[in-house]
């Protein structure tokens, strides 16, 4: 049993996709508040807009790391994620500071689903990302 790189990029894959679902769960508690008017909606961009950036971070950091273990198959199943965030920042409505979720038009009832859907769809992709980079740290630790 040895100790290599791909070992090394999914044991950091695993924690920061744990990262990840916390995020996703504050996001999806988050829309689940504005839905139920609990919380004011610039209140509620307010704490969510700071986290957009650093979940794009977090998954960028993941694929590069699969990138340069040679994990494909782990990379092109994150790919189409990837692909998403770009573009979903790329058209991100125009505000002053980094973010996505503009407090005018949040309470919008389809943007408001829309957001809620995401952060369900993003919380299954990373709760079965984890399961999977775990197996696969498991297979690369065994078979090296």
């Amino acid at each position: 049993m040895a100790f290599s790189f791909p070992a090394l990029s999914y044991i950091v894959a695993l924690i920061i996709d744990a990262f990840l679902i916390f995020f996703s769960i504050f996001h999806v508690i988050a829309f689940d508040e504005l839905k139920t008017d609990y919380k004011n909606p610039i209140h509620q961009c307010n704490s969510l807009n700071p986290l957009v950036v650093p979940e794009y971070t977090l998954h960028i950091i993941i694929n590069i790391l699969f990138l340069l273990s040679g994990e494909w198959f782990s990379l092109i199943i994150n790919i189409p994620l990837l692909v998403y965030h770009l573009n979903r920042y790329r058209t991100r409505p125009v505000m002053s500071g980094f973010g996505l979720y503009d407090p005018t038009s949040i309470m919008n009832a389809d943007i408001l689903t829309k957001c809620q859907r995401e952060g369900w769809v993003k919380l299954a992709f990373y709760l079965l990302s984890f399961f999977y980079y775990l197996y696969g740290m498991i297979y690369v630790l065994i078979s090296a």
